[in-house]
């Protein structure tokens, strides 16, 4: 069970993450937070060093002092979807790199041993993918399923294992996902038609149109930029 710091630091990165703050921001006194939780300084100060830990925000004393935002969200943006995660452990755009490069890989061999099976699993995946358009997490999650079909499909195993991997590690630090940006609704619509086609392509063992799918694909859903990376590191 958590301790009451630990549930104060999740209320107030949640709130972090909600308001959209630029680093640098003031979020607040601390004083005014031991009176919104009314809980003791120590108690405060408790949450506030495990906010400190994971770089959400930093404390200045003095006048013109308080509780300010370190680290800025969003902390990836993969497309038009900004994702916020909590506890990563290894770079996030690293992260999705890797899991890019295993779908391309998937989705060639895929396209030499899938079965009809595998071709009624992408079609349900598909069918997935065009019903969360209207939610960034569940068009995530969509995804994931999407392309964890082809992985099957792909009949590697023990790479097909290590995608999975990937996936369980991004839904089990994954805290907030939403779109953003100009235009959401027409780049998500090009997206599953994308998708679309790298389906109809594995399915048909279409080569030719399955290499310039994946084209398309990575030009529409692996843009990975991320804040706190050094200019130009991005895909």
């Amino acid at each position: 069970m958590s301790s009451i710091p630990e549930r104060i630091a999740a209320d107030l990165e949640q709130e972090i993450l909600e308001r959209r703050l630029d680093s640098g921001a003031r979020f607040a006194l601390r004083t005014e937070l031991i009176e919104r939780f009314g809980v003791s300084a120590n108690a405060m100060n408790e949450a506030l060093r495990i906010l400190r830990e994971r770089d959400v925000v930093h404390v200045k004393p003095g006048a013109q002092g308080g509780v300010f935002i370190s680290q800025p969200p969003p902390q990836v943006r993969l497309g038009v979807i900004d994702l916020w995660f909590r506890g990563l452990l290894v770079d996030a755009v690293d992260l999705f790199e890797a899991r890019s490069l295993m779908e391309d890989g998937f989705a060639s061999t895929a396209a030499e041993r899938a079965t009809p099976e595998d071709a009624r699993d992408l079609a349900w995946a598909l069918e997935e993918l065009r019903n969360a358009r209207e939610d960034a997490r569940a068009y995530l999650e969509a995804n994931m399923r999407f392309h964890s079909a082809v992985a099957r499909a792909a009949r590697v195993p023990v790479l097909a294992g290590m995608y999975e991997s990937i996936v369980t590690l991004v839904r089990g630090t994954l805290v907030r996902a939403e779109f953003s940006g100009p235009d959401v609704c027409e780049v998500i619509d090009r997206n599953v038609e994308v998708h679309a086609r790298l389906a109809r392509a594995i399915t048909t063992r279409d080569h030719g149109a399955l290499a310039k799918a994946l084209v398309e694909h990575r030009a529409d859903l692996v843009r990975i930029s991320e804040p706190s990376r050094s200019p130009g590191r991005s895909a």
